[in-house]
């Protein structure tokens, strides 16, 4: 595959998990932290706000292509 194509393959896949992320991590908190303290709420952001990175980073290394020696 070309690496242009992967790239704006790579590119569109990365939009649609951040988009579809915050939706389902905003979900989650409003219907389950709406009574809980504040320590809660900030634990559950910092946690969530980092852990779309995992899927990311495999996004992106597949976008880089094979490893050529």
């Amino acid at each position: 595959m070309p690496a242009r194509l992967r790239s704006f393959i790579g590119t569109i896949l990365i939009i649609i998990l951040v988009v579809a992320y915050a939706i389902v991590a905003t979900t989650i908190a409003s219907s389950l932290l709406a009574t809980s303290p504040w320590w809660v709420h900030l634990l559950y952001f910092l946690l969530s706000g980092l852990l779309w990175i995992l899927p990311a980073m495999l996004i992106i290394k597949w976008m880089a292509g094979p490893v050529r020696k």
